[in-house]
């Protein structure tokens, strides 16, 4: 009675692991497909084009801060464009302003960090 129950528990376990490692690989394939396909942006109309520059302080790497920060800008609804130049610690954002306003990427870019680490000075829209 002792083997059936080993060979039970074993067989379990066994199909929970293979199961388990199938929705892994399942995730990963997922993540691979969205990580693989930027974001499409809408035309945004003329009139409603607006750029907001301004400075940001924090910043410790290009990679880690300055890429970062330009993506969480770049994902945003109505930003047609980001970019940040950690060298001159500034970045430059074209966005539709009736979706968009520099408080609210203001917003993100603190968010971005703990909400302390990075400050946005001298905006100019």
């Amino acid at each position: 009675m002792k083997i059936v129950k080993s060979i039970a528990a074993l067989a379990i376990a066994s199909l929970l692991f293979i199961s388990c490692k199938k929705n892994e690989t399942e995730v990963k394939e997922v993540a691979t497909t969205e990580t693989a396909t930027p974001k499409e942006h809408k035309e945004i109309a003329a009139q409603n084009v607006q750029t907001a520059s301004f400075n940001i302080e924090g910043m410790t790497c290009a990679m880690g801060c300055a890429k970062t920060i330009e993506s969480e800008l770049a994902d945003l609804d109505g930003v047609q464009d980001a970019k940040v130049d950690f060298e001159k610690k500034t970045a430059t954002v074209t966005f539709d302003k009736t979706i968009q306003n520099p408080e609210n990427l203001t917003k993100i870019v603190q968010a971005t960090g703990d909400g302390k680490t990075y400050k946005v000075l001298n905006m100019k829209s």
